[in-house]
This record gives structure tokens, C-alpha cells and sequence, in this order.
């Protein structure tokens, strides 16, 4: 155990402290170890912290204890820890600025997959929304993308049994603590997702399973979605959070349209009505709107060759911009790469006179 993991974990701990102030913390000084070292007086100038917040930080021994045995528990149940600032965490989380600053994981799950696809509906399925789900991920099977769901009963459940009959890899976030699972009725196949992909969850070992952190627990399945399906939907619930959440994220959602006055339908045609989803008709329609018909030989093969004997901040400069269509605003690509100003400004020049990067108008770069 580390002292960089300990107070990562301490720092996730610290109440009314929530994953964007904890990262804003870090930019200002740099390590959680260092904000835990941190005075009272220096932290209460950060922006958002203040002087209450700035008291409940220095000298939480407390906390460093509970983290402690967070990391042993975890350890012994087989569960890993992944800090955001590290290669294992999810590169599509990072482009969101709400996302938990550690994720717990468990199983044989690749948190960082080529393609992934979010699949959610309503607990209360149906035969036509679970026969359409199960048609939905054997249309996926040729692309190879890994299936993201909530694990909840209904839809959840049967796009995860789905990818498991498909053998595609498949990865449950959850709301509680990955010792637990949740909901109990979906044990077995929690227990087999675990050989071809896993489980998530931002919350740590001991957490109970809480209604009140399904709303968060929704944006990590959309953020770690290149793209969001709905296929059942009342007008209120976990589905509609989720793809309200993936469209304020700028994540393409896809609803299953439905018949007319069809309780579980009128949330996916209110999507479809408002244009925060588009209509789906075959998963054709996804791989059109990703590009991956094109994306195969354009985006993914050539680009690695070119880049492959790139390393550091320069490679991770790369990698943001392949996940990004190969063009970004500076600005947006130093909050994704997590490098700062005068750095990424600095690299970006070294990178263009080795001809790997073209500046264009607008503070805009894109590779060559």
C-alpha cells in the first residue's frame, strides 16, 4: 500500500467534498497528499472551498485510517483501485468534469475497450423491450463493443445476459460497494459477467446500495458510453436520467420507439419528440452516427502505426485526439489530457515541428 493510494482514497472520503472540487483541489496542489498537508488558510482561497469546507480537510487522521482499510478489504476481495490521473482508469470518463476521481473495479474487465456501447430501460421490461434488447446486442456482436449497464432489473439485466450469450465483454456500473451486489436477484449473472468484463462503481467497499446514488451512479454508464441506447422508458426514471445525462455530455442517444399510450414507451418517444435522442431503427444507425464503418482503417489502424513510437505527454496528447475525431480546441484538450497551459502549448509546437500536429484557426489542432 502507498502513501499516493492512501490519500487518494482519503481524499474521495472527505464529506461535501464532491469528484469536480476534488480535482480542482489537485490542479491547485497537485497531489491529494499535498492537500491533505495543506493549511487552512491556503485551502480556504481556493475557489469553492471557503473557510468550512478548508476546516474539515487538514489533519483528518481519521480518514487515512478508513482509507486504509478500505485498500486491505478491497485487496483481499479481489478488487482494484483506480485513481483518474492513472493509465488503467476509463479515458472516456475523463471527458467529464464530474467524474469520480477513483473507480473500484472487480473481475476480468478491460476499463478502456476500443468500442462500448450503453444499453438501459425500464425495470418493468417487457417481452417486445427484452426481445428487442437481446436483438439489439446480437446487432453488436460484429463491432466487438463492450455492453454498459446498471445491472438493475429489466432492461439492465437482460442487455448484460445478452452480451454474455453473445460473448461480448460486459461492465455493470453499480451504486454501492463492490461487495455487495445489487440487486441480490441478479447475482448469477453478476457473477458471470465477471469472467468476460466486471463490475464498477465509484463507492467504496462497505457502501449499501442507496436510491439516492443511482443518479450518479447513471453517469458513469453514460460517460462511459460512445454512444447510449434506450429501449423501454416511462417518463420519469433511471433511463431517462442516464440519457439526459449522455446528452448534456454530447454522447449520441438512440430510443427505441414505442407504441402510443405504452406506459414504458412514452419515455423513449418523449426523447425521440425533444430530439435529445434519435430514433432507433437497426444498430446501423449507431455505427453511422460513431463513424465505425469508416473509422476501422482510417481512424484506428493507420494512426496507431504512425504514433506508436510517441511516449508520455506526447502520447497521451495522440490518444485524447483519436478519441476526439483527431481535431480539438486547445482549450478542451488541456482539461482532457490533464496538462496544463503552457505545457500543452509547449508540446503541441514540438509536436507540429516534428509534423505530428497542424495548428488551425480558432486555437484549433488536429493530427496529421
Amino acid at each position: 500500500m502507498t502513501q499516493d493510494k492512501l490519500h487518494q482514497v482519503a481524499l474521495s472520503l472527505i464529506p461535501k467534498i464532491g469528484p469536480s472540487l476534488s480535482r480542482q483541489l489537485i490542479n491547485y496542489f497537485s497531489t491529494p497528499q499535498q492537500v491533505f498537508n495543506a493549511t487552512k488558510g491556503k485551502l480556504s482561497k481556493i475557489p469553492g472551498v471557503g473557510p468550512k469546507l478548508s476546516a474539515l480537510i487538514p489533519n483528518q487522521k481519521e480518514l487515512l485510517v478508513k482509507a486504509e482499510k478500505i485498500i486491505e478489504d478491497s485487496i483481499k476481495k479481489g478488487i482494484s483501485i483506480h485513481y483518474y490521473k492513472e493509465a488503467h482508469y476509463p479515458k472516456r470518463l475523463m471527458n467529464i468534469s464530474d467524474a469520480p476521481i477513483l473507480l473500484y473495479s472487480i473481475g476480468k474487465v478491460d476499463l478502456n475497450p476500443p468500442r462500448t456501447i450503453g444499453i438501459v430501460g425500464t425495470r418493468r421490461a417487457t417481452k417486445y423491450g427484452s426481445q428487442i434488447t437481446e436483438d439489439i446486442v446480437a446487432q453488436i456482436k460484429p463491432q466487438e463493443a463492450t455492453i454498459i449497464s446498471g445491472l438493475a432489473y429489466g432492461i439492465d439485466v437482460k442487455a448484460h445476459e445478452s452480451a454474455l450469450k453473445q460473448q461480448l465483454p460486459t461492465i455493470g456500473a453499480m451504486a454501492c460497494g463492490l461487495d455487495k451486489i445489487y440487486p441480490s436477484g441478479n447475482r448469477n449473472t453478476a457473477l458471470k459477467m465477471l469472467e468476460n468484463g466486471g463490475l464498477v462503481s465509484e463507492y467504496p467497499i462497505g457502501t449499501e446500495a442507496d436510491p439516492r446514488l443511482f443518479p450518479a451512479r447513471n453517469r458513469v454508464i453514460a460517460g462511459m458510453s460512445d454512444a447510449l441506447i434506450v429501449v423501454e422508458a416511462a417518463k420519469k426514471g433511471g433511463a431517462l436520467i442516464s440519457a439526459n445525462i449522455a446528452d448534456s455530455y454530447d454522447i449520441p442517444v438512440f430510443a427505441v420507439p414505442g407504441e402510443i399510450g405504452n406506459t414504458y414507451s412514452e419515455g423513449c418517444n418523449l426523447l425521440i419528440r425533444n430530439m435529445k435522442a434519435a430514433i432507433f431503427t437497426s444498430f446501423q444507425d449507431v455505427v453511422e452516427a460513431l463513424n465505425w464503418d469508416v473509422q476501422e482503417s482510417t481512424q484506428a489502424k493507420t494512426p496507431e502505426l504512425k504514433y506508436k513510437d510517441l511516449q508520455g505527454d506526447e502520447k497521451t496528447i495522440v490518444e485524447v485526439l483519436l478519441k476526439n475525431g483527431q481535431q480539438m480546441h486547445i482549450d478542451k484538450l488541456s482539461w482532457q489530457s490533464q496538462l496544463n497551459m503552457s505545457t500543452l502549448a509547449s508540446l503541441l509546437l514540438q509536436m507540429e515541428f516534428a509534423g505530428y500536429i497542424k495548428p488551425l484557426p480558432g486555437k484549433e489542432f488536429r493530427l496529421v
